[in-house]
């Protein structure tokens, strides 16, 4: 049976993870895997050393007193994690799901690479606890998370006011692309669904439209396919096609470039992880 390997932490986007774990697992039949890292501290921090605050003239005492705030912040960290963990799971189990809660500390990259070696998908919410206020980014662990990931991985956006209804592909002829076509035409997750292709002035050499050789393994595969193509920017189109489509999941190649060439030139990945409102499932 596949693992959903779902994301949690004390953000507002845990409980969309844990909808959209419970939308992904019935559609696959799968088991739940919920997971919640306490993350580690820096070097001097793990340490408990504040011995550099002594140049400031710190008392002994003081430096005491510091070690046990760290102290009780752990446990404190430690029993929120648990009560999360056992929210999270007592909801999909009241809705019939098998889950299995985990609570481990250290990277949260490196424990979700770690744990999804058995798992066919991975879902976590668009941003984190520390950063979830700031709509104008993203987390700064999702771009990590998705580069890492060798499965696909689903984005949750803060509030989920209804399970996927369509599909929506955006489509630019690269290899993640065609990748997530593949995927789409093969997944029972999206049995039922009609799909929308969407493109951004994509053509091929003669004049067709790219998407509809795109379309060939989706039709294929039974599904109700439908196209669209537009001249303005990726970004723009999509966004726009997304605005008038709520009721969909959004699938999309994943950072086709070096995070190098995306520091300098930027990343339609990013941008529509920032802006858009609906789930997204992003295939490396």
């Amino acid at each position: 049976m596949t693992k959903i390997l779902a994301c949690i932490d004390a953000s507002s986007y845990a409980t969309s993870v844990v909808e959209l774990a419970g939308w992904a697992a019935r559609g696959l039949s799968a088991e739940i895997e919920l997971l919640h890292v306490v993350q580690r501290k820096d070097a001097v921090a793990a340490r408990q050393d504040h011995s550099g605050a002594i140049g400031l003239g710190a008392r002994t005492e003081l430096l005491d007193e510091l070690t046990r705030i760290d102290a009780a912040a752990g446990r404190l960290a430690i029993e929120e994690g648990r009560i999360i963990l056992d929210a999270g799971a007592a909801k999909l189990r009241d809705a019939g799901f098998a889950v299995a809660p985990l609570h481990r500390h250290g990277g949260i990259v490196e424990t979700i690479v770690e744990r999804e070696a058995d798992a066919g998908l991975v879902v976590l919410g668009k941003r984190g606890a520390s950063g979830e206020f700031a709509t104008d980014h993203i987390g700064s662990k999702v771009e990590r998370v998705v580069r890492a990931s060798e499965k696909p991985v689903l984005i949750a956006p803060r509030e989920v006011t209804q399970t996927p209804q369509r599909v929506v592909i955006a489509y630019d002829d690269s290899m993640a692309a065609t990748r997530a076509v593949a995927m789409v035409a093969a997944s029972p997750l999206f049995d039922d669904m009609p799909v929308h292709l969407v493109s951004a002035g994509a053509r091929e050499a003669d004049g067709r439209d790219i998407l509809e050789r795109a379309a060939d393994p989706l039709r294929k595969a039974g599904r109700l396919v439908e196209t669209f193509v537009d001249d303005g920017k990726p970004e723009q189109v999509i966004g726009d096609y997304l605005s008038a489509h709520p009721d969909a999941i959004l699938v999309m190649g994943a950072y086709g470039h070096s995070p190098m060439r995306t520091l300098i030139v930027g990343s339609t990945t990013t941008t529509m992880i920032r802006t858009v409102h609906v789930p997204i499932l992003l295939v490396r």
